[in-house]
């Protein structure tokens, strides 16, 4: 019964940044290991980072290393997006998962919990 909401998908220009929020509701969320992952349009929904509860374990995809940083404030039962540098490949449906155990967090299936996602269009 967790509810997650994604905010601050928008149109930025190449280069440019955005951060993404997702909120809980409904059931707090702060033992969960949260993820992002994004789906571009005819493409399979893909890995982007994941953060644990405590924010001990931090793991990016190798596409977003060193541009996209994740965070999470518990006390919100909101997780953050930081996404700088954009580029046109970054354009997608990004969607924020919780999982409510800690294994093989980098696939779709090891989270719960979905939301609705955030469009971010990049443009060139």
């Amino acid at each position: 019964q967790v509810q997650l909401v994604e905010s601050g998908g928008g149109l930025v220009q190449a280069g440019g940044s955005l951060r993404l929020s997702c909120t809980a509701s409904g059931r707090t969320v702060s033992r969960y290991t949260m993820g992002w992952f994004r789906q571009a349009p005819g493409k399979e929904r893909e890995f982007v980072a994941a953060i644990t509860w405590s924010g001990g374990w931090i793991y990016y995809a190798d596409s977003v290393k060193g541009r996209f940083t994740i965070s999470r404030d518990n006390a919100k039962n909101t997780v953050y997006l930081q996404m700088n540098s954009l580029k046109p490949e970054d354009a997608a449906v990004y969607y924020c998962a919780a999982a409510s155990s800690g294994n093989a967090l980098t696939t779709r299936r090891a989270y719960d919990y979905w939301g609705q996602g955030t469009q971010v269009t990049v443009s060139s």
